[in-house]
């Protein structure tokens, strides 16, 4: 032997079966190199590749751990891939595909008697009494014999493979989906004939133009912008209105940073089922925040007047309009046998709605004028138009050269909110343009009682004589007329006066008599102190327990002896001199 060196061919699988098999050869180092290499030159295709027992060729970029046979299945160790493929005798036993459990109840006659070994409660052959699923009788079918309850189809045994019993459709009859779908595509059909006959009211009643040429339709409310046209909140609409809401490719969308737009408002706004809480008014769907109708409608208000007028208006804004009557038209031209779709093949069906609008703009330019042609009048078809022949005046304005007005109508000037240049009661001047002596009045008669009735020059005349008599009046008359605001002013001024010349005059008489009252106050105040020290620090002699609550307090305002009394008589703990007070 070349190297010395030998080799065990073990297989896989563990160690070899005892039940007398043959012992594994014993391969060499060069019989292994030499397998090796066989093996590399056939995985390359320059050496044949190896069959197995029915003549096949085995790939040889097969794993090994495929291609080898386990020890309990093939004992000959011949190259064969037989245990990878599916046992046709392990075929048979299995089920065949359709076979499934038979439901139901037999067809046929209903037995009358009770039958040996049949169900005690209900009679059916089909089940025992502990599997019944009818309601426990008082007295059984076994005992009666009356009411017998029909029998089922006997259950076959099937026995199903791997994917058999994991096979969710398996037994699913494929008519009653037909029928679903049949069901569907006739709904589908009665919501869309509904729908053109409503389209075709709202064009023929010219709903739809004046909801384009209305106010609310040209500038709309802040909350009502901030939702989009794809609010399809009503049962009416068809399947079509999903497809608007489909992702189309190219959009550079991102899940991440979705923003939904259609239910965004200010939160300080209000709610719109707190606008009418009659229960009987609009609806509010909750789920979509949405309110087709007028809230105020109960209340006879026009839709213009109210700041929101319910969300119908967004059916009839923007491009709403041409999208219904696109689909209109897409339907009209299916039933005549044009083969177009909005949401299939919108392009196609933009082109031929074009051309179908250019053909009919033609038709009937050619229809107008073969009429006119026929009957004449074109001349009165050429008349100015209605703005100019309404915007026509007699009035005169003469302008200059660079715009100003030279004759006739001048600017206005402005004027304030406020009115303006209003006479009453034979005034010629207003209130407020005459003032003497703090007093507004009226300058066409010197008259200071507002409203009062303008007596002219002999107004004048006559408050200048009272003027004159006021000077020389007496001093009782004087108290009995009314005084002014002015004349008050000026008598308390007065008596301010007076008051700051008696206060000084008696502070000179008794800044004698001051100084000595202060002194006997503050030796008052020293003993009363001395009072209060002494009683303060027996009580800090007594237990704290047995002391009166709050009995160190005092709730008053001390005066300004008291006051000094506290501070000469403190004791400062920085002082120096204070170790010689008690001495």
């Amino acid at each position: 032997m070349s190297g010395g060196t030998e080799i065990m061919a073990v297989p896989l699988g563990g160690n070899a079966d005892p039940a007398g098999l043959e012992e594994p050869k014993k391969m060499t180092r060069e019989d292994w190199r030499k397998k090796k290499e066989l093996e590399e030159q056939r995985k390359l295709g320059n050496a044949p590749a190896e069959v197995d027992e029915e003549g096949k060729d085995i790939n040889p970029h097969i794993p090994q751990y495929i291609s080898s046979v386990p020890w309990y299945v093939d004992p000959s160790k011949r190259p064969t891939l037989k245990h990878q493929r599916p046992q046709d005798e392990k075929q048979k036993e299995f089920s065949q595909l359709g076979e499934w459990y038979k439901r139901g109840i037999k067809e046929g006659s209903i037995a009358i008697k009770y039958r040996p070994g049949a169900c005690e409660n209900c009679g059916s052959v089909s089940h025992k009494k502990k599997d019944c699923f009818e309601r426990p009788r008082r007295v059984g079918a076994r005992f009666t014999g009356a009411n017998i309850a029909p029998d089922e189809h006997d259950q076959p045994q099937l026995l199903l493979d791997y994917d058999g019993k994991r096979d969710r459709w398996n037994g699913y009859n494929p008519e009653e989906h037909m029928r679903i779908v049949e069901e569907h595509a006739k709904v589908d059909l009665a919501k869309r004939t509904l729908k053109a006959q409503k389209l075709q009211e709202e064009l023929a009643s010219g709903k739809l133009s004046e909801h384009v040429n209305s106010p609310r339709h040209q500038w709309g409310d802040d909350e009502q912008n901030t939702q989009t046209e794809r609010d399809h909140n009503s049962e009416d609409e068809d399947e079509d209105k999903y497809a608007d809401d489909i992702d189309m490719p190219g959009q550079n969308f991102d899940s991440k940073r979705r923003i939904t737009v259609r239910n965004l408002r200010i939160r300080e706004d209000t709610a719109k089922y707190l606008r009418n809480l009659n229960p009987n008014s609009a609806y509010y769907d909750p789920k979509t925040r949405a309110m087709r109708e007028n809230p105020y409608s109960d209340a006879g208000k026009n839709p213009e007047e109210v700041s929101y007028a319910g969300d119908n208006f967004v059916r009839y804004t923007g491009d709403t309009i041409s999208m219904a009557q696109t689909q209109l038209f897409a339907w009209e031209a299916y039933e005549k046998g044009s083969e177009v779709h909005l949401q299939a093949d919108p392009t196609k069906l933009e082109v031929l709605c074009k051309s179908f609008k250019v053909k009919k703009e033609d038709f009937k330019d050619e229809q107008k004028k073969t009429i006119l042609e026929k009957y004449g009048g074109e001349e009165h078809l050429d008349a100015p138009p209605v703005e100019l022949l309404l915007a026509q005046t007699e009035d005169y304005v003469e302008y200059s050269r660079h715009g100003t007005v030279i004759k006739g109508q001048e600017k206005a000037a402005a004027r304030s909110k406020y009115e303006e240049d209003v006479l009453i009661n034979n005034h010629t001047c207003i209130w407020g343009s005459y003032w003497k002596d703090g007093r507004w009045g009226y300058k066409c008669c010197h008259s200071f009682v507002k409203m009062s009735y303008c007596t002219g020059e002999a107004g004048k005349s006559i408050t200048n004589t009272d003027l004159c008599e006021e000077d020389f009046m007496p001093v009782e008359e004087e108290f009995t007329k009314p005084k002014t605001l002015v004349e008050i002013h000026q008598d308390k001024l007065k008596e301010k006066k007076k008051k700051k010349k008696k206060k000084h005059s008696k502070s000179v008489d008794s800044d004698s008599d001051s100084d000595e009252k202060k002194k006997e106050k503050l030796k008052k105040a020293l003993n009363a102190e001395e009072a209060r020290l002494k009683h303060v620090n027996e009580l800090l002699q007594i237990d704290e327990r047995k002391r009166a609550y709050n009995s160190l307090y005092e709730i008053r305002e001390p005066t300004e002896e008291e006051m000094e009394a506290f501070r000469m008589k403190r004791q400062r703990p920085d002082d120096p001199m204070a170790s010689f007070l008690g001495q």
